[in-house]
């Protein structure tokens, strides 16, 4: 596996992705998929600033995109730290890429980005999600209600982090 930044080139194969998962994903994302041209521009541009950064997952050795990882939020000083989203997609879910992927990716954010701690919060009945972060080293902090407006709804979220100690 490896990671590497989103670009617009990306918008073909990510649309299809996208158009692929909508109905596996529309639970647990924000807003929907992004399939548009226009859309995927703007979704780009999201990007040009210090506070978020855009990453996918891809295979080693085809470089087929495999999942998508945001890192959001970033503030920088005294805390260095970040959340993150993150989805799989219909064709490439079960088969351990995302462990692999958001692996190197919370190496990518503690060496490169010098951030100290990520933040993933997951919608308590998203067991897969649940599952996966657990697997990449990230501990539960908490619990809270009516956290983010998604599928219609105020839905509540774990919280869920990982900092450079618990990687040492």
């Amino acid at each position: 596996m490896a990671i590497r930044y989103v670009c617009l080139q990306d918008f073909e194969e990510l649309s299809a992705l996208h158009t692929e998962s909508a109905k596996m994903l529309a639970r647990w994302m924000p807003g929907p998929p992004i399939v548009t041209f226009e859309d995927f521009e703007s979704y780009l541009t999201r990007f040009d600033g210090p506070l978020h950064e855009g990453f996918l997952i891809c295979r080693s050795d085809t470089g087929e995109i495999v999942g998508r990882v945001n890192v959001n939020n970033i503030i920088r000083g005294t805390h260095q730290s970040a959340t993150i989203g993150y989805s799989a997609y219909a064709s490439t879910t079960g088969r351990g890429y995302m462990t692999e992927g958001l692996g190197l990716l919370v190496r990518h954010a503690f060496g490169e980005m010098e951030l100290h701690r990520l933040e993933a919060n997951i919608q308590p009945s998203n067991t897969a999600s649940l599952s996966l972060i657990k697997r990449v080293g990230f501990h539960r902090e908490g619990y809270s209600p009516n956290f983010q407006y998604i599928d219609g709804a105020w839905r509540d979220h774990e919280r869920w982090a990982i900092t450079v100690e618990m990687t040492e």
